[in-house]
């Protein structure tokens, strides 16, 4: 009798731990569901946009969009640049750089000026999966745009039809021609584009990681594309924000309606080989081999690697992805030379 009350006792015993395990187990599992990004105010398991690895509780499935905004003197303060999830910043002719602006998490109502297409620009866009938006291109750069099936849309077969494109008065052309967003994806369906895709997201390092990986200072960068004519880019570091804050020529770049200043996450400058092709100064630039490259983050750089993987830019060491902090993100490429000490100086 004293034998079978000692096995009943532990029957109880083991039946109890099992039902508390189970209880615990349900309970951090529970815990884990709810738990928040303290960024975000999102829970941690929540969709994330995949250029910007932001959470959301919206589909993140919109076809990313690559607008060419034109960067001439003529052609600022810009508009939309600051709804742009990665803009990508390239020498186009002479020393002028243009901007390839990827928008997916958020749209503008009106993005521009736009300019005309390049080789490299369109090949970027169609790395990232996006609708590649121009306004005109050389004859041999749009017979290269249809036969590699560039899904694009062309400003130049929409110039000012108020649909697309509108050319404004307040500005004189090439510097004029701005893109309706709201119609983006209706154009894109007529031509039978997927306006919805499924993306694989970018390196992204949790809040914890962006707290405390390691980097030099990096409170001022400068990237100097041309010092006569001008051509100096800036970014000043803002510890409040924890945000970069762009220059042009040592003046801010900003929102042209609303005067709001362009801020982003990362800053990642790219080093690789630059060609001139003609007599109008284009250029082939180098977007597969890989190099080396600066990440600059929460006010530290890193000097790393960059690769092409897949068709999209990302930072690298010793093989392995980097991640970028959660947010919006700058890449600048930078001609090839001796070191990039010779172009880009980064402070603290």
């Amino acid at each position: 009798m004293k034998r079978v009350c000692v096995l009943l006792v532990l029957l109880l015993t083991v039946l109890f731990t099992a039902c508390s395990d189970e209880e615990r187990n349900a309970s951090e599992s529970q815990s884990k569901e709810n738990a928040v990004d303290e960024k975000s105010g999102m829970p941690e398991n929540a969709a994330a946009f995949p250029l910007t690895g932001i959470k959301t509780d919206k589909n993140a499935n919109d076809r990313i969009v690559g607008v060419m905004i034109n960067n001439h003197t003529d052609a600022r303060p810009q508009t939309g640049l600051s709804k742009a999830d990665i803009v990508f910043e390239i020498l186009a002719e002479g020393y002028i750089t243009r901007f390839l602006a990827l928008y997916q998490s958020e749209k503008p109502e009106v993005a521009g000026p736009v300019r005309s297409a390049r080789e490299y620009y369109f090949e970027l866009a169609d790395g990232y999966n996006a609708i590649y938006v121009y306004h005109g291109a050389a004859n041999f750069v749009n017979d290269m745009i249809k036969e590699r099936g560039i899904e694009h849309l062309n400003g130049s077969l929409h110039d000012n039809d108020g649909y697309l494109f509108k050319r404004e008065s307040f500005r004189e052309a090439p510097h004029n021609s701005y893109l309706l967003f709201d119609a983006v994806y209706d154009a894109a369906e007529k031509k039978g584009y997927d306006v919805k895709a499924s993306y694989k997201s970018l390196p992204f390092m949790t809040e914890k990681e962006a707290g405390s990986f390691k980097g030099e200072p990096a409170e001022h960068v400068e990237i100097v594309y041309s010092d006569n004519p001008m051509e100096i880019v800036e970014f000043d570091y803002d510890k409040q924000s924890e945000k970069y804050t762009r220059y042009s020529d040592h003046e801010k770049t900003v929102e042209l309606n609303s005067g709001k200043p362009i801020q982003v996450d990362n800053v990642f400058i790219v080093e690789t080989q630059h060609k001139v092709i003609d007599d109008a100064g284009r250029r082939d630039i180098d977007i597969t081999s890989g190099g080396e490259a600066y990440l600059t983050q929460r006010g530290k750089v890193r000097k790393i690697q960059w690769e092409n993987r897949n068709g999209r830019i990302i930072p690298v060491k010793d093989g392995e992805p980097v991640g970028f902090v959660p947010g919006k993100t700058w890449i600048n490429i930078v001609p090839e030379k001796p070191g990039m000490d010779q172009s880009v100086t980064i402070t603290n």
